[in-house]
């Protein structure tokens, strides 16, 4: 099993990470993508990709954070795109808006140039912004490969990303209690067109609630999409890894 989305070397994740690496391996995860969104935890990812061979990293400045962090850190990921295998999560978030509109539009246009240029699949993180998002996307970069990390919205929303090629992740949300209409978007997208991901150290799935995430988790999220398709835990595990291989290119690196 994959986990496609973890904040491996986060600040209050670091300390532990190889302990948590250890219990994803036990729990049968293999391979964790690595998301790094500023210089320490960019730092710390490379050298985590170096002792695990089956961690790879990739990297932007979160929506979130363009306006404080956007213009020290592009630089750094430019200088580092080779070592990476994917630009993200990078995109818009109009819900909390922590970055002025336009500033969070400048930065993804640059993410998407420089996914662009360097033909790395790039990891979008939108809440409340589709439209825009749609918009951008739709101009720049129609046939670069794409997937919605820690999917939210709606079906609509869902079936313009899978208009657009693009795939479509979820998180350990879909298993709380009040989520039947994410999960009703889980029923509408097809498994060739799906993620799964932790999200490492938000979001903890049900039976974890309120606990810090962790990549083993991942387990409980491919569990719930296997029981809300009907299908084995197995067939997920086979068909959402090889979307996840095939996206990042990992059995090229390997």
């Amino acid at each position: 099993m994959i986990d496609s989305h973890a904040h491996l070397t986060s600040s209050q994740i670091l300390p532990q990470v190889d302990d948590l690496v250890d219990r994803a391996k036990e729990a049968g995860v293999k391979t964790i993508i690595n998301i790094c969104t500023d210089q320490p935890s960019l730092e710390e990812g490379l050298k985590l990709a170096k002792r695990n061979k089956n961690i790879f990293n990739a990297a932007a400045t979160t929506p979130h954070d363009v306006q404080e962090d956007g213009e020290t850190f592009f630089p750094i990921v430019e200088r580092v795109v080779d070592k990476l295998i994917a630009i993200g999560e990078t995109g818009l978030d109009y819900f909390y808006e922590h970055s002025p509109k336009k500033v969070q539009q400048d930065f993804l246009v640059r993410y998407l140039q420089l996914a662009l240029h360097t033909k790395l699949p790039i990891i979008f993180h939108c809440r409340d912004a589709f439209g825009d998002l749609f918009s951008i996307a739709d101009e720049m970069a129609q046939d670069l490969p794409a997937v919605l990390h820690c999917f939210t919205g709606t079906k609509e929303e869902a079936k313009g990303c899978l208009d657009r090629g693009w795939f479509v992740s979820f998180s350990g949300i879909i298993t709380f209690k009040k989520s039947e209409e994410l999960r009703e978007v889980v029923r509408y997208v097809p498994l060739n067109r799906m993620f799964v991901e932790t999200d490492t150290p938000y979001l903890a799935p049900q039976s974890h609630r309120g606990k810090q995430n962790e990549p083993a988790f991942v387990v409980e999220i491919a569990e719930k999409i296997a029981e809300i398709k009907g299908i084995s835990l197995s067939e997920v595990d086979k068909i959402v890894s090889e979307n996840i291989s095939r996206f990042f290119r990992l059995e090229a690196i390997g």
